[in-house]
């Protein structure tokens, strides 16, 4: 990981090695789609992800650039910066995904955008739709954390609330569809897992525990961590609460 300014680095080398086997690594490299310049040489795409320095709402990418073994500029902006260049940014909001210097917005499009490159989707249209509920499904209940409220008293009963009466419904309908398989979705792992993993580790922070009731979650969380790219990036990303 080269450190390019306290704020920005670059993270992945062709030296990683991928959450797959070789020949999928391969087909990962391929569908990665190879860009012509004005030259006609062919190039790899540049990315430069932009968010606060903190997991967030752009762990997710970072998941599946770090899963996939490619390159990206990880750009972290510090809360004492950002009202000084919010304006420079599409709806004066983060995350922000250039592309080859085009912005992509929308943490959830970002995701699915690069789980469609690395091949995270699923192995078919009814694969690629459940994949997008569960992303969604756990989307909806992050949506619920009042991170915003600013009393102490009331924020905390308000996460005790959603841990007592909404979290048990979110694990049930995840066990559920897991069932016996090691993966939500199909027979490997799509973005759909990957998400989970973000997703509990925030909610661990909240409340701990909060899974042990529902050991297959959590041995499903524990396969994405052992993922060789993504235990990499989990030992390497900046150290922070959320």
């Amino acid at each position: 990981m080269q450190k390019k300014s306290p704020y920005s680095y670059t993270y992945g080398s062709p030296g990683l090695s991928s959450g797959v086997d070789h020949l999928s690594s391969l087909k990962i490299a391929l569908d990665f789609k190879l860009h012509s310049n004005s030259a006609g040489a062919m190039t790899m795409p540049s990315y430069k992800l932009t968010y606060f320095n903190m997991r967030g709402r752009a762990e997710l990418p970072r998941y599946i650039f770090a899963y996939a073994g490619i390159a990206f500029e990880d750009r972290r902006v510090e809360w004492r910066d950002w009202p000084s260049i919010k304006k420079t940014f599409p709806l004066g909001k983060l995350p922000v995904l250039e592309v080859n210097g085009l912005p992509l917005t929308q943490s959830l499009a970002i995701a699915r955008f690069l789980a469609k490159e690395a091949g995270l989707v699923g192995n078919s249209r009814l694969a690629e739709a459940q994949a997008d509920a569960l992303v969604d499904t756990l989307n909806d209940f992050t949506l619920l954390i009042p991170w915003r409220e600013d009393n102490p008293q009331i924020k905390t009963q308000k996460i005790d609330m959603l841990f007592q009466s909404h979290a048990p419904k979110l694990l049930d309908h995840l066990q559920c569809h897991l069932g016996d398989r090691a993966w939500l979705v199909g027979d490997s792992e799509t973005w759909a897992d990957l998400y989970c993993h973000v997703c509990f580790t925030t909610f661990s922070v909240l409340r701990p525990g909060f899974a042990d009731h529902h050991p297959a979650l959590c041995g499903l969380t524990d396969r994405v961590e052992a993922i060789p790219n993504i235990a990499k990036w989990i030992q390497s990303r900046p150290t922070t609460e959320f």
